[in-house]
C-alpha cells in the first residue's frame, strides 16, 4: 500500500513542544557538568551532596565502615 502524497514540509511535532524538549535536554546538561565538591568531577545527577557517583559511592562504604566499627566496640564491652 502507497502513502499518500502530502506536503513534505509538515513538521511532526509541533514547534512549541520541540522547544519545551530541548530545553530540557539542555538544562538536564547543565546539571551535569557541574563539578563534585571533592575531586571535580561532574556531579551525579541524583546527588544533593554536590558528588559525583565515585565520591559519593565512598562516602556511603566510609558510613558502613564507621557503623560496623562502632557496633564491634559496643559488643566488646
Amino acid at each position: 500500500m502507497k502513502r499518500k502524497a502530502g506536503p513534505k514540509n509538515d513538521p511532526v511535532i509541533d514547534s512549541q513542544i520541540l522547544e519545551k524538549a530541548l530545553d530540557g535536554v539542555h538544562s538536564d546538561q547543565i546539571k551535569l557538568t557541574t563539578g563534585c565538591v571533592v575531586c571535580s568531577s561532574p556531579c551525579a545527577p541524583n546527588s544533593a551532596e554536590g558528588l559525583c557517583w565515585v565520591c559519593r559511592r565512598l562516602k556511603i562504604s566510609a558510613w558502613r565502615d564507621l557503623e560496623g566499627a562502632e557496633n564491634q566496640a559496643a559488643s566488646q564491652e
